[in-house]
């Protein structure tokens, strides 16, 4: 059976960053399951569908279709042969995909695919709830966290660069992580938290090498058992 490391934390704490530097030293396939996510919300306004109704967005959700495909070392997700890219990471996307995530039949989709991925080989996915809920038997689960300030200062900067935000926006960006820390949290289904038996790490102060190796020493010698 594959293997799956399983890296869970709120936004902005170097998920992305740190798991595909992981995939990259080890070989394993990058998954970014937030992307889904955030796929489901693009097209749900796209076909003009309230995402503040649960039911709405319940509906809409039993017509999507995603394709998978393995492409240079991460899983790809294409909608109607082609990929996304920057559209889905767009703060308008920001804004709606924590109620779209909410939505316990989304959640449940998108689990499942989460969980047939593992057929295409060892896995690295990153996530709010990989851990704790599509692969809480795995025995490589961390969960990274940065304070808010932190976090804030790497969005921004992220922001900035994709032309999304200016230099002057901090405050809003703060505002905007905050609550969407506090939507995850608070959902019914699959909220975020610490995965129990999980390693956690503060990414504040660390490099992003020094996280990187704290995860392969801690997780790929389990391969080897």
């Amino acid at each position: 059976m594959s293997h799956v490391i399983c890296v869970d934390g709120p936004a902005a704490s170097g998920k992305s960053t740190v798991s595909k530097a992981v995939a990259g030293k080890t070989g394993y396939l990058y998954v970014d399951s937030g992307a889904l996510y955030r796929i489901v919300t693009w097209l749900a306004l796209k076909a003009g569908v309230d995402t503040a109704s649960s039911e709405k967005v319940a509906d809409f959700v039993t017509s999507v279709k995603i394709d998978f495909v393995v492409r240079e070392g991460r899983v790809v997700y294409e909608v109607d042969g082609e990929e996304l890219g920057d559209r889905i990471r767009t703060p308008e996307i920001n804004s709606h995909v924590s109620p779209v995530s909410a939505v316990p039949e989304v959640r449940t989709l998108i689990t499942g695919w989460l969980r047939d991925l593992r057929a295409l080989g060892d896995l690295i996915v990153e996530g709010r709830d990989i851990g704790s809920v599509v692969y809480p038997d795995s025995p490589c689960r961390f969960y990274l966290d940065a304070n808010p300030e932190e976090r804030t200062r790497r969005r921004l900067q992220e922001d900035v660069q994709k032309g999304f935000a200016d230099a002057n926006s901090q405050d809003k960006v703060k505002a905007s992580l905050l609550n969407r820390d506090k939507i995850d949290s608070t959902r019914k289904t699959a909220p975020l938290v610490v995965p129990v038996g999980s390693i956690r790490i503060d990414t504040t102060t660390m490099s992003i090498d020094e996280v990187v190796a704290a995860i392969i020493t801690a997780s790929v010698p389990q391969k080897r058992k």
